[in-house]
C-alpha cells in the first residue's frame, strides 16, 4: 500500500472514530436550515443520504415551523421549528448538520447551534455552512475545511482557525466541516460507517455511485483565476436572463440525483430550475417539494431514473458541456467544488 493510501485512510478513520455515537440508541441528527435561504445541495443530500442509511432518526429544524426556500432553486417543506424540536429531544441531538446559508449572520440559529453542542451535538458544517458555525464561535481554534471561495472569510470569523486544504472533511474535537457542496455525500457516508459500521456504509455508498468516501481532495484545482474572476462577474450582471427549466418530478424522486443535477445546470448561471408536477410531492426522504405544472414550452431538465446519484451528476457535467461548452462546465464544477472524474455521455 502507498503512503498516500495509507495516510488517506488514516484521516477516514479519524473521522470515524471522532464522530461515533456518544449515547445508547439509535442517533438523532437535525439538519438546519433558514427559512428564508438554505443552500439546496447542501439540505436535501445530508438529509436523504441519512434518512436512506436507515440508522438514524433524521429532522430538518429551523427557526420556524414549515417550508424552507432552496437556492439556486427549489423548496421543501417539513421543517420542525427549535422550540418542537427541543420538547421532543431534551437532551439535544446527537449530530447536527450546518448547510450553507443566505445569511449567516442569524442570531436564533448561533444561539441554538451552540446550545445542541454545549449538549455534547457533535457538529458538521458542509460548505459555506463553516460560516454559520464560525458565527456561533464553534471554530474557534479548530482546524476546519470549506468551500474555497469563504476561506479567508471563515478565518476571519474564526479566532485562531487553520484552514486545512487537501481534504474533503476534516474533524477537530468534535466539529467537522467539509468542502464544497458535493462534499456532503462522502462526508455522510463515512459518517454512516462511524454509526453503523464499514459494512452498511459500502452498501449505501454502492447505492449512491460513491467509488471512495475517503477525504482526499485536490484543493488546487479550485480557484479564481483571471478568466473564471471575469466570467463570474459578467455572469452575475447576466444572471436575469436566465433561462427557466422544468424538472418533472413525481412522489419518489429521489432527492439525491434531483439535487446534483438542479444545482449543477443551475450554477451554470444560465438556467433556474423549477419543480414541474400537477401538486406538490413526496419525496423519496419523505420532505415535500414544493411543484407547479411548467410553462409551456419550457426546456425539461434531463434526469435518467437508471443513473445513480453521483453517476447523475456525471452525465449533467457533460449535458452542460455539450449545451453550454466547457466554460460552463468548469463554473458548474468550480462552485460544486466537485473532483470530476472522466464521463462518457453515451446510454
Amino acid at each position: 500500500m502507498h503512503a498516500a493510501e495509507v495516510s488517506d485512510d488514516a484521516a477516514r478513520q479519524a473521522f470515524v472514530d471522532a464522530m461515533k455515537p456518544r449515547r445508547e440508541g439509535r442517533p438523532v441528527v437535525a439538519v438546519l436550515a433558514r427559512n428564508d435561504g438554505t443552500e439546496m445541495t447542501d439540505l436535501l443530500l445530508p438529509h436523504a443520504v441519512l434518512q436512506r442509511s436507515g440508522v438514524v432518526d433524521v429532522q430538518i429544524v429551523a427557526p420556524r415551523a414549515g417550508r424552507v426556500a432552496l437556492y439556486p432553486a427549489l423548496q421543501v417543506d417539513g421543517a420542525q421549528e427549535f422550540a418542537e424540536f427541543d420538547r421532543a429531544h431534551p437532551a439535544g441531538a446527537d449530530y447536527v448538520i450546518v448547510p450553507a446559508m443566505e445569511g449567516d449572520d442569524d442570531a436564533r440559529i448561533h444561539a441554538w447551534l451552540r446550545a445542541q453542542a454545549e449538549r455534547g451535538a457533535r457538529v458538521v458544517s458542509v460548505c459555506a455552512g463553516a460560516l454559520v458555525a464560525a458565527r456561533a464561535r464553534l471554530l474557534d481554534g479548530r482546524r476546519f475545511a470549506t468551500h474555497w471561495y469563504y476561506r479567508d472569510k471563515a478565518l476571519e470569523l474564526a479566532r485562531g482557525a487553520a484552514f486545512v486544504p487537501n481534504q474533503r472533511y476534516v474533524v477537530d474535537r468534535g466539529l467537522g466541516s467539509t468542502t464544497g457542496i458535493t462534499a456532503s455525500v462522502p462526508t455522510m457516508v463515512a459518517l454512516v460507517e462511524a454509526i453503523a459500521g464499514r459494512e452498511r456504509a459500502q452498501a449505501l455508498a454502492d447505492e449512491l455511485g460513491v467509488a471512495s468516501w475517503a477525504p482526499t481532495h485536490d484543493s488546487a484545482r479550485f480557484g479564481l483565476n483571471g478568466a473564471r474572476r471575469w466570467a463570474y462577474v459578467v455572469d452575475k450582471a447576466a444572471f436575469w436572463r436566465a433561462e427557466r427549466w422544468a424538472v418533472d418530478v413525481h412522489d419518489g424522486s429521489d432527492d439525491v440525483a434531483l439535487a446534483l443535477a438542479a444545482d449543477a445546470w443551475s450554477r451554470t448561471g444560465l438556467v433556474r430550475v423549477e419543480a414541474a408536477a400537477n401538486a406538490p410531492v413526496r419525496l423519496r426522504s419523505g420532505l415535500l417539494l414544493s411543484a407547479q405544472a411548467a410553462a409551456p414550452g419550457a426546456p425539461r431538465l434531463p434526469l435518467t431514473p437508471t443513473l445513480k446519484p453521483l453517476q447523475q451528476l456525471d452525465r449533467t457535467l457533460c449535458e452542460i458541456d455539450e449545451r453550454f461548452g466547457d466554460a460552463r462546465r468548469d463554473r458548474a464544477e468550480q462552485e460544486m467544488e466537485y473532483p470530476a472524474t472522466a464521463r462518457a455521455c453515451a446510454p
